[in-house]
């Protein structure tokens, strides 16, 4: 039959091991709040949206599309993102009421800035409400309406941007 050891004062050795553990618990717990942290950090670098001053640089308001397939343009080269830009024969200031009256038509769409031959419109998703800016910047010389429609976050859109702006073209057809 085995002997168990009779209970007895805690000696030394055992005072050590409990400092120990405890130090190693209070390790363990900083090590997690830093790891929760630093999750957390990731997660808001993932859900960034544009700032203004990323949405519109001095010289050039037409960002070029990021690397993920939820952006079309008319000033980018790559082909996934390309689109053609909207060529108009009214006057500017007739071709900007146009184009205002019908993409403002668009549901959950807001005009959020017009500067001289920039707009930027802010459509919201239906079902999340994830956010995608639609610009449109007037080229007088050229008489052509470059445009930019892109998530702020997200990776896919299912085509979401390069449809709304191929349905933009299809309303527009005729009244510039």
């Amino acid at each position: 039959m085995p002997v168990r050891p009779r209970a007895t004062k805690e000696s030394p050795k055992s005072t050590v091991f409990t400092s120990v553990s405890f130090q190693s618990c209070g390790a363990a717990r900083r090590f997690s709040q830093g790891l929760f942290l630093l999750c957390l950090m990731g997660l808001a670098v993932i859900a960034h949206g544009a700032t203004d001053e990323e949405m519109t640089m001095k010289g050039n308001p037409l960002l070029p599309c990021p690397d993920s397939p939820n952006c079309v343009s008319t000033i980018d080269a790559v082909e996934s993102h390309a689109n053609a830009s909207y060529r108009y024969r009214k006057s500017l200031d007739d071709t900007k009421a146009v184009l205002k009256q019908i993409v403002s038509e668009f549901p959950r769409t807001v005009l959020v800035r017009e500067e001289g031959g920039y707009l930027h419109f802010e459509v919201r998703s239906f079902l999340f409400q994830f956010v995608d800016d639609v610009e449109f910047w007037f080229d007088k010389a050229e008489k052509t309406i470059q445009f930019r429609s892109a998530s702020r976050s997200g990776y896919y859109d299912f085509g979401v941007n390069r449809n709304r702006m191929e349905d933009l073209r299809r309303m527009l057809e005729g009244k510039l």
